[in-house]
Formats: C-alpha cells, structure tokens, sequence
C-alpha cells in the first residue's frame, strides 16, 4: 500500500528536520507511540498501540534512520509486531524551503499482515492517511511552539 503527500510547516527547514531526526519529539509526534529509546546510530526501539478499525493491539517495533542528508531528506525504515499482526514499511521525507515554511513531501509504502490485514485495504489506506496527518500535525505544534515571536516573556532590550 503506498501512502504519499506533503505537509507545509511554517518554521524553518533547519529545524524542522532537527525535530524529525530527534527521538524525544517523534516519541511525541507518533500517534500511540507510549516509548522510542536509542538502541543504535540512527536505530530505536518502539512501543506503540495502534489499529485499524476493530482491530487493535501493542506493537514493538525497530525504526531506523537511513540515506541521511540534513536538512533535506532521509529515509525511514519500520518493522513492527504485535498481537494483531506485522506492519513493515517505509518512507522517504524530503524538505524544501517555501517562502520561510518548510514543505515536507513524504512517500512510503506500508505493508500489515495477520488479522490487521482483514480489516481490509480501503480501511487500512484510511488510517494510514489519518496516522500521516495526525504526525504532521502533532510535528508543526512541537516545532512552531517554542518559536521566538509565540514567547514575550524574556524578550531582552524590549525598550
């Protein structure tokens, strides 16, 4: 199943890619991810619940960062089991500057097995897109939040 779009977050490229390498935010930015720990350069380990329509559980799964070229692109690699099955996939992140925002493209291909599967691939499809907007979302509130102009409250030489 492939899964595609772009998303635009109005900080700068620099920083959003900074966001996307850091395991701290997309343990926040993940939707159900409960753990994400760093087993390795650019490998982690993660805990997170998820399903599709009925169908739900505990997945463990190994996520790895690969073909990195801040702060432009990467590649990431999932592999997740649990009790309602297997989900492997992956996907590539490009970045580009667009009038001070960053413009986030993604494609990836996502394949489930076991009674995830069963649901069926329009369910799945829909969830995967919701998964993908919900994680951009949740990446431009963590990454425009703690810009310089939302904060007044040290603002040095104010007058």
């Amino acid at each position: 199943m492939k899964i595609e779009g772009t998303h635009k977050i109005p900080a700068p490229r620099e920083r959003i890619f900074a966001a996307l390498v850091d395991p701290v935010i997309l343990q926040k930015c993940i939707p159900g991810c409960e753990q994400m720990e760093k087993t390795g350069d650019n490998q982690y380990k993660a805990k997170l619940t998820a399903g599709v329509g009925p169908v739900k559980g505990v997945f463990t799964a190994t996520v790895s960062l690969q073909d990195i070229i801040a702060p432009e692109h990467y590649k990431l690699v999932v592999e997740g089991k649990g009790q309602p099955g297997f989900v492997k996939g992956s996907g590539e992140l490009n970045l580009k500057e667009a009038d001070g925002a960053t413009e986030i493209q993604y494609t990836g291909d996502v394949n489930v097995g076991g009674l995830i599967a069963s649901v069926g691939q329009r369910m799945i499809q829909a969830t995967a897109n919701l998964f993908a907007g919900r994680f951009f979302k949740s990446l431009e509130a963590q990454t425009t939040a703690d810009s310089p102009t939302s904060s007044t409250e040290l603002s040095p030489n104010s007058g």
